[in-house]
């Protein structure tokens, strides 16, 4: 329980940090970089998967699909919405949306606990509260909501293969998957110039993304969630914004607010909140096994 709330808290705290760092590489063609961004992840993921030993596995054709679907939605169109959505309405509608994730996949681990409903729903009081709700549109929120069904599927979709695979092997296999599917839609979007040579800060602007946001906060994710399941898990979405607005303070893009701080402790509270329902349920499975 406790390693999977450090992991969780650390995968989504980091997943907030995309947003400063991205301002890194703000001038590199946008689907060719996410492309190369999953490609330099793959590459160090496999070379984990073969350094620990972990031989590739053969899937059954629904765990294939769970696979095709996880990186389709959960990688691929995420991104795609994200980007469609901010260049619509600005990051302020794509961010409130998505800080309603807690919300859905609660809600998506069966029967919620009272507590974790509860806290859910602070969570993305807080949430919402930190992103801001800003100004939006019709194509900008269709886009948004896009990105929300994105980010649920990165995580439900994980679920039935995790036993099978592990958080290293599904993180290396969908962001392998997920190369060929990002230059095609370079290549559409963007033609033959979707890759070109990084200026300094671009280079470390997209190996911070490649190892810290993808190959480190992909595997802690994948690893909390058998830990807590969905529920819980869900929980620590809400810490996204937070990592946005601790990154830009400290990046000196942007100071935070007081509603930015208000934000963040409602965040923590409804974590704090949600938690104490998982500790409940331990402690009663406990009395239960020495019964």
């Amino acid at each position: 329980m406790r390693q999977g709330i450090v992991r969780a808290a650390s995968a989504m705290f980091l997943l907030g940090t995309l947003a400063g760092v991205s301002g890194l590489i703000g001038g590199y063609p946008i689907y060719g970089g996410q492309a190369v961004r999953y490609l330099v992840a793959a590459a160090i993921l496999l070379v984990i998967t073969r350094v620990l030993g972990l031989r590739f596995v053969r899937l059954t054709p629904r765990e294939a699909l769970c696979l095709a679907g996880l990186t389709l939605f959960g990688l691929v169109i995420f991104n795609i919405c994200v980007i469609e959505s901010t260049n619509a309405s600005g990051p302020a509608l794509v961010g409130t949306i998505l800080g309603t994730v807690p919300l859905w996949l609660a809600l998506a681990g069966g029967r919620p606990a009272p507590r974790v409903l509860i806290g859910a729903c602070v969570v993305v009081a807080g949430a919402t509260l930190a992103t801001g709700l800003g100004s939006g549109n019709l194509p900008g929120l269709l886009w948004a909501l896009g990105a929300l069904v994105g980010e649920v599927s990165f995580s439900l979709l994980a679920i039935p293969l995790l036993p099978k695979l592990g958080a290293i092997r599904v993180s290396a296999y969908s962001t392998a998957l997920a190369v060929p599917m990002l230059a095609l839609v370079g290549l559409a979007y963007e033609g033959p110039g979707m890759v070109r040579t990084p200026t300094v800060a671009e280079g470390l602007g997209l190996a911070y993304l490649a190892l810290v946001v993808t190959v480190g906060a992909f595997f802690l994710w994948y690893s909390a969630l058998p830990r807590l399941g969905p529920g819980l898990a869900g929980l620590f979405a809400g810490l996204i914004p937070v990592g946005a607005i601790v990154t830009g303070a400290v990046l000196g893009i942007a100071m935070p607010t007081a509603y930015d701080l208000l934000g963040a402790g409602l965040v923590i509270a409804g974590i704090t909140l949600g938690l104490t329902a998982g500790r409940s349920r331990t402690r009663a499975q406990a009395a239960v096994s020495e019964a």
